[in-house]
């Protein structure tokens, strides 16, 4: 499969703008280079797993347009035939009618054709193995070196779900697991994705785990980590469903089960979570979690208290923070 792909070189206040009036025309799905920071709303609700890296802002932004080519080299735009020429003087004229009243900075298109976009695994170039500690995460598509046979090894592959273990969040998590695990542990994960929190406890000698995530790619990629991990399918359950709103998968998951609850997810989310949540946990359970940006500490520590728990810990990694708690 071949596309044709139109760069645009712009300026990062003149990106939305652009990118309206060539979605007008019929390009669609821009992609974004530019080195301005990510805002704490941007990083809590992207939850993004495998963080750019950038260096200074420059003002500079690179818009990216593709149009996927037919058999003959022509392109289809609005479900019309066309060719790259024209596609590029419409794109040029839009440019222009809005440098007339707006600064585009250079404006300048550039067009080029490329093959195969796997949109799906091009992250994995960004995604190699690292510590988390003493335990080393090995992506599917990396050999174990032979120095490193004696270690602690979790090989996780997200696929499309997210939990690649290199999220500031998720190592959080991980470290508070580690320490509350006992070889009794009935384990509850919340927002299970890619199964790592549940597979890496039982790895540590939990006894048994249950996920539950929204999105049901969560359930192949669990599958495929478990296999990976050589976790046998009578210990980790995993099931599809809103835990929070959902009767149905608050029966099936049980109540006062679980000693341990962890959810590394959104802190609004963990706000509607906890007074819910306070069901499953056995009493003495401890509640662990995560993905919440420093400034919605206080809110989830609330939520927490206001459900009869007690908060027990903080810790903290980059600009986001886990609680844990226990129920009484």
């Amino acid at each position: 499969m071949k596309w044709t792909k139109f760069r645009i070189k712009t300026i990062t206040e003149a990106e939305d703008i652009i990118i309206s009036a060539l979605y007008d025309i019929g390009l669609e799905g821009a992609q974004i280079e530019d080195k301005v920071p990510l805002t704490a709303w941007e990083k809590e609700q992207m939850f993004v797993d495998i963080p750019p890296v950038t260096g200074e802002d420059d003002g500079i932004a690179y818009l990216s347009f593709f149009v996927e080519e037919n058999e003959d080299g022509s392109l289809t735009l609005n479900g019309e035939r066309t060719d790259t020429d024209a596609v590029l003087g419409q794109v040029k004229k839009e440019l222009e009618d809005l440098g007339m009243f707006m600064d585009i900075g250079e404006g300048a298109v550039t067009v080029d054709e490329t093959e195969d976009i796997d949109w799906i695994n091009n992250w994995k170039e960004y995604f190699h193995q690292f510590y988390i500690d003493d335990l080393l995460v090995i992506p599917s598509w990396e050999a174990v070196k032979e120095e490193d046979r004696d270690k602690k090894i979790l090989h996780i592959d997200p696929g499309t779900a997210f939990g690649t273990g290199m999220h500031d969040t998720t190592q959080l998590c991980i470290r508070q697991i580690k320490k509350y695990l006992t070889p009794e542990t009935t384990l509850l994960d919340v927002g299970s994705g890619s199964g790592i929190l549940a597979i890496l406890a039982l790895m540590y000698g939990a006894k048994r785990a249950v996920g539950t995530d929204l999105d049901p790619c969560a359930v192949e990629a669990v599958r495929q980590n478990m296999e990976a991990n050589g976790i046998r399918e009578e210990d980790f359950t995993m099931m599809i469903g809103n835990i929070i709103t959902e009767k149905e998968v608050q029966d099936k998951v049980g109540y006062l089960c679980y000693d341990i609850v962890v959810a590394n997810i959104l802190a609004n989310v963990l706000v509607e979570l906890t007074p819910v949540i306070v069901a499953q946990l056995k009493p003495g359970g401890v509640y662990i979690t995560s993905g919440i940006i420093e400034d919605k500490e206080t809110c989830v520590a609330a939520a927490v208290q206001a459900a009869g728990m007690e908060v027990i810990e903080v810790t903290r990694q980059g600009e986001w923070v886990s609680i844990t708690a226990r129920k009484p």
